[in-house]
């Protein structure tokens, strides 16, 4: 052994030894590019609230502007000034068929069972149909049959079954959201990565840790994505159901607006079914953020829609 393998590695040095880069000089550079990039997110924010907020003012001025002018019949299309109005009205006053915070918790109540049991039995449809393929061909001409079927007509149906009670209207947003949610189950089951189940069957994997460990993660953007239309359908079922006969609801105060020929309360209704469809839309976002941590974040380009 030579001394100078005995010597410590770092006194071990050529004749111009070059220092590395420490830390301390590196980072600098990454705190710069940190901020540009976010002072660069910043503005792209902000212009795009701007440009929203342009929207809405071309949009709500120029309907308010061509009524005011007659350019249009206010009678058939209303005025903005006339919705907001109605919904103070509304607000302070209460409506006539009592609180209007009582008429979309009604309503809120009907599309939330409607689509917790409409997703639920969506699915669990479409995983098993998606597994045992006997099955699903087996079903497959009925499922096509009720899916050719308009489903909004049978609100009659179910409002004769059920009466005016909140099942005749869960029962009309369960069908809407069931075939949305099961066909997108079922795909997504299909669409699972075949050498990924491979591997987990030689790895020991049964049928039921290969179904929770391996299909329904992977189906779950599948799912998930079905979610964010479905709960605008379970409350368009919700409304339908109220349209063929209700006491209370946004659809009832809408129904009654159109029959005395209030299109400033059918407007002002229809602004509440869509906050009310935005707050769910932003729920169901935050849900799907929580369940797949593991996604990917969106890449520069990509819109959300």
């Amino acid at each position: 052994m030579s001394v100078r393998s005995t010597l410590p590695p770092s006194s071990v040095v050529g004749p111009n030894p070059k220092p590395p880069l420490q830390a301390a000089e590196a980072n600098p550079i990454d705190a710069q590019l940190t901020q540009r990039r976010s002072r660069a997110a910043r503005r792209r924010l902000l212009t795009i609230y701007g440009l929203r907020l342009l929207f809405a003012v071309i949009w709500l001025g120029g309907w308010e502007l061509s009524s005011r002018m007659n350019w249009v019949d206010p009678f058939f299309v209303g005025q903005p000034t006339g919705v907001v109005a109605r919904l103070w009205t509304w607000i302070t006053d209460g409506t006539a068929l009592g609180p209007l915070w009582l008429q979309a918790a009604v309503t809120m109540e009907e599309a939330v069972v409607g689509f917790i049991i409409g997703s639920i039995l969506g699915v669990i449809f479409g995983i098993v149909l998606g597994r045992v393929e006997l099955l699903a061909e087996t079903l497959s001409p009925f499922i096509r049959a009720a899916n050719a079927i308009p489903r909004v007509v049978l609100g009659s149906l179910f409002a004769i079954m059920f009466g005016l009670s909140l099942w005749g209207k869960a029962a009309t947003a369960v069908v809407l959201v069931f075939f949305v949610v099961f066909f997108n189950a079922f795909q997504g089951v299909r669409e699972v990565d075949r050498n990924l189940i491979a591997n987990a069957r030689i790895l020991g994997a049964d049928n039921r840790r290969l179904t929770l460990e391996i299909i329904i993660p992977s189906a779950l953007s599948w799912i998930l994505a079905s979610l964010h239309i479905s709960f605008g359908l379970a409350i368009v079922g919700a409304v339908v159901g109220e349209l063929f006969g209700a006491t209370a609801g946004l659809g009832q105060l809408i129904y009654n607006a159109g029959h005395t020929f209030d299109v400033n309360g059918v407007f002002a209704g229809m602004f509440l079914l869509a906050v009310l469809a935005l707050i769910a839309e932003g729920l169901i976002s935050a849900l799907e953020k929580r369940l797949i941590k593991w996604r990917p974040h969106r890449v520069s380009g990509e819109i959300p829609i």
